[in-house]
Parts: structure tokens; C-alpha cells; sequence
């Protein structure tokens, strides 16, 4: 007998408590045919994609429509030559209809990274194989969902330029350019005006000479980065483990207006399908290009859900759904080592929501489905997760207030995120239509109800250029009430017009960050701490005097510099080694 979803509520919270265990362990396996397969690409694995499945397996994109956007490979007299295909002939996609939308001349052709990227996002092969991996079962993060491909110029002329928006649930870009342009600003305009869910690579960091790159760069989109795999001699522990985000890898932030970015950071390095030969596959390396499907396709799976819950239905509301979908997504990422708002400063907490390489951190995609399923709940006494898609009239002194409860605040961290839209005009050239921007603040109180004059603002997140605001701090051990507050922070600016915000904010109260991740000192992942990772702490101390504006790791005590207190701690794990090295 087949059990409607929707009537086992109960099992389903047992089997997701039981998925935090099991993602975090060992490797994912399929089930059913092909029995104790391996699931590829790991890197879904590890970020909890497979662990949903175990909760629900039906949860696999079915009902959601990606527009993938695809460079074409070659040029002509600056006119794209239609190389912009995945090479749907490739047995992952062997059930797949894609859709594809492109100038019509010349004749089309097969991209190598486009057919990588959609294989990470929608591919599935049962028989997957690898000369140094053998059988696996491939499967990627969304593979019953629809993707249609369009090349990048196609998409301008016909869907950014006019102002309409594709058929679609969630653009997925692993393209970018390292400047706005009209076509990025009508790409913010869209997800402003129709609440399209835009998720963008934000480029490949300081080797490849990227800082970061629009549309993940634009205010209103989902920007990615990568978090590179540990460097051994094994190929499928590198595809089973990562380590952090690296600025020589990963753009980041500020951008040239001085928000934030990324949003978010996830795995890069995914075994894909090969373009060339129908039946291989190859390891990807650490590219942004990689990230964003994953990135994409979690997202996937939560409008999957919220489309088929109306409890959800405000998650996926053409009117400030994208927001509450970006703070979800935001809130429920996992701090790796060395997150810390903005730059090696303690002074720009408040000014600074995200970490300018990790973002929010890194994606979650069980901890993001939690966080979700809360459901939505409006001001006033709530939960100790959930999120709010609301409006405040802007300008005004309004505020409004999340009360939370929390019986054992010892140790316990709040975090809490309000993302909203920056606006654009709606025609070529979409310039930013600032007078209609609002800018919200976020702030975090512990209060004692009986005696109101006795609390104290615990926290805040008060960007004067940002469109997200983002608060993760650890509870009072002495306090069990807090309110989570959203509230103008320019009620005194004369240029702003009237009209009301809409935001979407998520919420969660857990434990604290991982103090014991061996990447406090595997500076250069690969498994053990050497001189190689004294090295490269020494050489970011110095860049860190010589060039105090730069993103620099090594900070292990996290106390805003690199000096000899952090050389002191490294010295410490000397010849630590991790249980996945490779000798």
C-alpha cells in the first residue's frame, strides 16, 4: 500500500534526526538495485542530498524546472557557435528530455562543461563506472527535475532584455563576468519582479583572476562558492572529503560596492560525465562552475517540498518566496573553520553579515530541509526554528518581533537571517531604482519578561549597503526568552519612498560551530600538519602586515589577527594526522 507523505509526519522527524548522523558517516549507498552501490558524486553525500532521500525518497526534484544557463565553448566574430549543449546522449541522461532554447545558427554543439554541470544537477545512471572507482550508482542532486538549457545569448535577447522570465522554478548559472552590465542588472530585475530563484558561480578566485562575478555578485541572487576536496593520493577520498573555501580558489567578497559575497559555499570537485564517451566519468576539480548545482539542485528539493505542503506554500510564493528560499538556505549552513564576518577585524561584526569567502558557510541541504519544514510563523511567540516571508512599511518605525523560548540556553547559538530584494526598473537598461530600496536591520535580545528592563541586546546586523542581514551568536546561559527583531534602519533618510519591504527571514537555535575541525590547522589539506601548514601560516601572517585588507586563514584562536598565538596553537598539532590520509 502506497502512504501519502503528508500523514507520517512523525516518522518522517525520527528519520531526519536519524540523517544527521548518517550524512556526516559513512558513504552513502543506494538502495534497491545495485545493492550497496556507491552513490556518486560524493560530494552530495557528504552535504546531506542523499540523506533527504532517505527521509523521503521521493524527494529527487520531481515537479521543479531549472533554466540552465550555458556559455557557448567558441566564437566567431564575436557571434556564439551553439557548442552549448550537455551531450544528452551520455547514459546519465539516457531518461532525461531537456529543452533547449538557442539562436538556431549555426547548427548545435556539445559543451564539455555543460554537459558536466547538468550531470551534476539532474544526471542518473544505475551503472556508473570508473577505472579507479569502479561501480557506482550516479545520481545527481535533483534528477526528476525538468532542465531546460539555454545558450547565454539567447537568454539575454529573448528572455533578460525584454523583461521575461524563463519557464521556470530556479536559474542555475555556472557563468559570470567580473562587471555589472545591463544584462546582470535584468537578471536581478527578474527575481525582483517575478521572484525568480537565481543561483550563480561566483568564480574561481585569485589563480584564475576572478574577483567576484555577476549575476552571483548581484544583490538579488544566490552567489556560490567552492570548498575545495582535501589533496591526497586517492581519488575517492578526495571526492568523499573537503576542506575550506580558499580565496586562491574561490572569489570573494567585498564587491565593488562593498556588499558581501558569496552567499554561500559548497563542493566543487564531483565526479561528472564525460562529453566524449557515453559511459565514463571524471573528477571535475574545484571549480564554482561545480558548486552551483549542488547549490541549485538543494534548492530544487526545497521547492520540491514547499510546492507539495501548502503549510510551505509561503516559500514558494511568486511574491517574496525567493527571499524566505535564500534565507533558509543561508541560515541552515555549517560554519567551517575560520567564518568570521567580513575581514580579520572584530570591529566590522555589526557592518560586515557574511564572511567575505564562506559566506553563511557551508551548504546544508539536510539542516536547510529541517529549517523549512518548521514551517512559517508570523510575529509574536514562536518556535525555536522557522521562517517569515512579512513586509515592514518602509521608513517607518515599526519592528517586527520573533519571541523565542529556548529551556537550556547554556552553549546554544541563535542564528538568524532576513534577506530581501534591491530594485531595479523593469526596462533596458534596469538601472537600480534606488529610491524603492529599503534597508532592514536584524537584531538578536536576550529579555527577561517579567522584568523588561533587565534584557540586553545580545546581537545585530546592520549593513548600510547589504541586502542581507545575518546574526550568529551564542545564547546567555542566564536568559531563556530572546526576540529575534526586524526593523527599519533608515528611518531618518529623506530619499527613501514610502510602500512596504517584503523580506524573508529563517531562524534556528543549535549547537555551535565544529572547535575541533582538523582544518584549524590543515592549512593545505592533506591530512596531516607539517611544515607545509606552518608555512603557510607564516607566509598569511606577514601578507596580513603587509596588506591588512586582504582574506587571509590562520587566525585559529580568532582573536582578529594572525601573530605568533596562532603560530603557538599550530606548533601544538605538529604531526596530527587525519584518519583519511594517504600515505
Amino acid at each position: 500500500m502506497v502512504q501519502s507523505r503528508k500523514r507520517l509526519p512523525f516518522l518522517r522527524l525520527i528519520a531526519l534526526a536519524g540523517a544527521f548522523w548518517a550524512y556526516t558517516g559513512a558513504a552513502a549507498k543506494a538502495e534497491g538495485s545495485g545493492a550497496d552501490a556507491i552513490l556518486q558524486p560524493q560530494a552530495l553525500g557528504q552535504r546531506g542530498v542523499y540523506a533527504l532521500r532517505s527521509i523521503d525518497p521521493n524527494l529527487t526534484g520531481s515537479g521543479v524546472k531549472f533554466a540552465v544557463i550555458c556559455r557557448s565553448i567558441t566564437y566567431a566574430d564575436d557571434e556564439p557557435q551553439n557548442d552549448y549543449r550537455p551531450n544528452s546522449q551520455h547514459n546519465c541522461f539516457k531518461d532525461k528530455q531537456f529543452g533547449f532554447y538557442d539562436l538556431g545558427e549555426p547548427a548545435a554543439g556539445i559543451s564539455a562543461h555543460s554537459t558536466a554541470i547538468c550531470s551534476v544537477l539532474v544526471g542518473e545512471d544505475k551503472n556508473g563506472f570508473n577505472p579507479e572507482l569502479g561501480g557506482f550508482h550516479y545520481q545527481g542532486t535533483a534528477p526528476s527535475a525538468k532542465a531546460d538549457v539555454y545558450e547565454f545569448w539567447h537568454f539575454l535577447v529573448n528572455n533578460v532584455f525584454p523583461g521575461l522570465p524563463p519557464d521556470a522554478d530556479i536559474v542555475s548559472a555556472s557563468i559570470g563576468d567580473q562587471f555589472e552590465h545591463w544584462w546582470t542588472r535584468g537578471i536581478e530585475s527578474l527575481a525582483e519582479q517575478h521572484g525568480l530563484i537565481v543561483v550563480a558561480g561566483i568564480g574561481n578566485g585569485l589563480n584564475a583572476h576572478d574577483s567576484p562575478l555577476y549575476p552571483a555578485a548581484g544583490a538579488n541572487a544566490i552567489g556560490v562558492g567552492v570548498v575545495d576536496s582535501v589533496n591526497t593520493e586517492t581519488l575517492a577520498t578526495n571526492l568523499g572529503r573537503f576542506a575550506l573555501a580558499y580565496p586562491e580558489h574561490s572569489s570573494f567578497g567585498p564587491t565593488a560596492d562593498g556588499r558581501c559575497k558569496p552567499d554561500i559555499v559548497a563542493p566543487g570537485n564531483c565526479l561528472a560525465a564525460d562529453a566524449g564517451e557515453p559511459n565514463r566519468y571524471e573528477p571535475t576539480g574545484n571549480w564554482s562552475s561545480f558548486s552551483t548545482p549542488i547549490a541549485a539542485g538543494t534548492v530544487g528539493l526545497l521547492v520540491q517540498e514547499a510546492k507539495e505542503d501548502e503549510k510551505l506554500s509561503g516559500a514558494v510564493s511568486p511574491d517574496g518566496g525567493n527571499c524566505v528560499i535564500k534565507a533558509v538556505l543561508m541560515n541552515s549552513a555549517t560554519k567551517l573553520p575560520y567564518w568570521h564576518k567580513g575581514r580579520l577585524e572584530k570591529d566590522d561584526d555589526h557592518y560586515a553579515p557574511l564572511d567575505y569567502i564562506q559566506g553563511a558557510g557551508m551548504l546544508n541541504a539536510v539542516e536547510a530541509y529541517r529549517q523549512l519544514r518548521a514551517g512559517q510563523s508570523k510575529p509574536g511567540n514562536v518556535a525555536v526554528t522557522g521562517w517569515d516571508n512579512n513586509a515592514l512599511d518602509k521608513g517607518k518605525t515599526v519592528e517586527k518581533v520573533y519571541k523565542v523560548s529556548i529551556p537550556n540556553p547554556a552553549e546554544k547559538y541563535i542564528a538568524a537571517t532576513v534577506t530581501w530584494h534591491r530594485h531595479y526598473d523593469s526596462f533596458y537598461p534596469f538601472e537600480a531604482a534606488l529610491e524603492r530600496d529599503a534597508n532592514l536591520r536584524l537584531e538578536v535580545w536576550a529579555v527577561d519578561p517579567n522584568n523588561p528592563s533587565q534584557g540586553h541586546l545580545l546581537d545585530y546586523s546592520d549593513s548600510p549597503v547589504d541586502n542581507v542581514e545575518h546574526v550568529y551568536c551564542r545564547a546567555d546561559a542566564n536568559y531563556s526568552h530572546y526576540e529575534i527583531v526586524v526593523l527599519n534602519s533608515d528611518t531618518d533618510d529623506p530619499n527613501r519612498a514610502g510602500g512596504s519591504q517584503r523580506y524573508g527571514l529563517a531562524w534556528n537555535v543549535g549547537d555551535g560551530p565544529d572547535g575541533n575541525s582538523f582544518f584549524w590547522y590543515d592549512l593545505t589539506a592533506d591530512g596531516i600538519v607539517d611544515e607545509l601548514d606552518l608555512a603557510a601560516l607564516l607566509n598569511n601572517w606577514i601578507a596580513s602586515v603587509r596588506t591588512p585588507a586582504s582574506y587571509l586563514l590562520g587566525d585559529i584562536d580568532s582573536n582578529g589577527v594572525v601573530d605568533a598565538d596562532d603560530l603557538k596553537v599550530m606548533l601544538e598539532h605538529v604531526n596530527l594526522e587525519a584518519d583519511w590520509r594517504t600515505k
